[in-house]
């Protein structure tokens, strides 16, 4: 019968220190984990309202999933598409359109929390866009 031999009970006897049902400690005390590093706060944004004289004026704020950092019309400004409960463009989609002298330096890259207020209007595709009037990235 060779290599049959696994196939035999194990007394208890075998030697292996790793076997079914044993507990392997490494020496440390369990309670002398590492600790944690410390978590990131999540990022905030100011405080933002429409004037009362600004009509068909929107406040939103969301996650950036894509940049347009190059507007193809040459006008200078970026494009940002959010994930964003306020769905001013599309459901759960909010595109904020900033022009050159509010772009902030460096933009905004994917998964950074943005958010902005300004009219909303027709963007060059189509969609329902927010100009912005003040923009910020999230601290």
């Amino acid at each position: 019968m060779v290599g049959a031999w696994y196939l035999l009970p194990d007394d208890g006897d075998s030697g292996d220190s790793n076997a079914p049902g044993r507990t392997v400690t490494s020496g440390e005390p369990a309670d002398q984990e590492k600790p944690a590093p410390p978590e990131e706060p999540e990022p905030t944004l100011p405080r933002m309202e429409c004037p009362a004289e600004l009509s068909n004026c929107e406040v939103a704020s969301g996650r950036v999933i894509y940049v347009e950092a190059v507007d193809p019309d040459g006008d200078g400004d970026a494009h940002f598409v959010t994930l964003s409960n306020q769905s001013i463009t599309s459901t759960a989609i909010t595109v904020f359109d900033v022009r050159a002298d509010l772009r902030p330096n460096p933009l905004p890259k994917r998964g950074d929390l943005v958010g902005g207020y300004g009219p909303v209007y027709e963007g060059s595709f189509g969609q329902r866009q927010i100009e912005v009037i003040e923009f910020h990235v999230g601290k």
